[in-house]
C-alpha cells in the first residue's frame, strides 16, 4: 500500500494491485476510511466518516482534474495520484 501523502491524521494511499476495481485512492484517519474512484472524482465506499464530514472536507478541483482537502490545505491531481507521483516539496530558504 503506497502512502501518498500524510497531512496531520489524515494517510493518502492506494493499493497497486486491486483486480476490477477503477483507479482509487483510499484516505484513513484513526479508523475511518473513505474510498474515492479518481475518473471520474466520486466517492466509492466509506467506513465511519459521517456523511457531514466527507461532504464538508473536500471538494473536486480544477474542473474535474483533482481533489481538494481544504482541512489540510492540500490539493492532490488525479494524474499525479495515479503514477504514484509526490507532491513537490516547498523551497525553505536556509538560514546564513
Amino acid at each position: 500500500m503506497p502512502t501518498v501523502l500524510r497531512s496531520g491524521p489524515y494517510r493518502f494511499y492506494f493499493y497497486s494491485h486491486e483486480p476490477d476495481e477503477p483507479p482509487h485512492i483510499h484516505i484513513d484517519r484513526d479508523d475511518l476510511s473513505p474510498r474515492f474512484w479518481l475518473d471520474p472524482i466520486q466517492l466509492a465506499t466509506n467506513l465511519g466518516f459521517r456523511a457531514h464530514e466527507l461532504r464538508r472536507n473536500w471538494k473536486i478541483a480544477g474542473g474535474g482534474y483533482g481533489i481538494h482537502w481544504p482541512e489540510v490545505d492540500e490539493d492532490l491531481s488525479t494524474e499525479g495520484l495515479l503514477r504514484g507521483a509526490r507532491a513537490p516539496r516547498a523551497h525553505t530558504p536556509s538560514k546564513t
